[in-house]
């Protein structure tokens, strides 16, 4: 019976993704239907602002606990609903939140499963990534080169703690986020003239290689700590 109890978030969260794309909800996510409704949205945020702030808060969680792929466009939504500033800190708030509910769902079911039948090797690898997971995790959400939801599962099955996690990901969203909140502060211009953001503006060399840098820059405790270890044993 405990065994069972331990899969029911992982499988909650597998049922929310089935009922998305059974209802074809992709499509009520989209630039073509905001260019459609964004008045109306303008409208409604301005009528229930803290209300439909914590609606969005709450769709936000859910998207990040099931990896759906409308995050770019919801921070966009956000950024254009709301300011840059408070969707930011929204935003950031609801997806290190909902990568955790997942984080503790895959580290509880099938973290375990891995711990039971893993090899010296990965467990090896298990260690040296523990001893510098926060700097590793931290670098990998400054630059989005991986998706999302595979960092949040890797995290997990190579036993990272759960503070550590939480706020890597809290601190290393933050960048990306700010970019596309900001797009997103701009849009009602654009949809005015029937033009919708480039969704790949992060990747452009002005803001991509500035977060590299960022990314980079939270290695240097692993480096410190591996070079002082070398020096060490080259004395002893």
């Amino acid at each position: 019976m405990q065994n069972i109890k331990k899969w029911l978030p992982l499988c909650f969260l597998i049922i929310i993704i089935i009922l998305f794309y059974f209802f074809n909800l992709l499509n009520y996510f989209s630039l073509s239907f905001l260019q459609q409704e964004h008045q109306l949205l303008k409208a409604k945020v301005a009528e229930h602002f803290f209300l439909s702030l914590i609606l969005f808060g709450g769709v936000y969680i859910i998207v990040a606990a099931t990896s759906l792929p409308i995050a770019a466009f919801l921070t966009i939504l956000g950024g254009f609903l709301f300011g840059p500033f408070i969707s930011l800190v929204v935003i950031d708030i609801s997806a290190t939140v909902g990568a955790t509910i997942l984080f503790l769902a895959v580290k509880a079911t099938l973290g375990d499963l891995l711990q039971k039948k893993a090899t010296p090797w990965v467990k090896k690898m298990e260690k040296g990534f523990q001893e510098n997971a926060t700097s590793y995790l931290l670098s990998i959400r400054l630059v989005p080169l991986f998706p999302f939801w595979a960092v949040t599962v890797a995290s997990a099955l190579l036993g990272m703690n759960v503070r550590s996690f939480f706020l890597a990901t809290l601190v290393g969203i933050i960048p990306g986020t700010l970019v596309y909140s900001l797009v997103g502060n701009g849009l009602g211009a654009l949809l005015e003239k029937g033009q919708t953001p480039d969704l790949r503006i992060i990747f452009s060399p002005e803001i991509f290689l500035p977060l590299l840098g960022l990314a980079l820059l939270s290695l240097l405790p692993i480096l410190y700590k591996k070079g002082k270890n070398k020096n060490g044993n080259t004395k002893s």
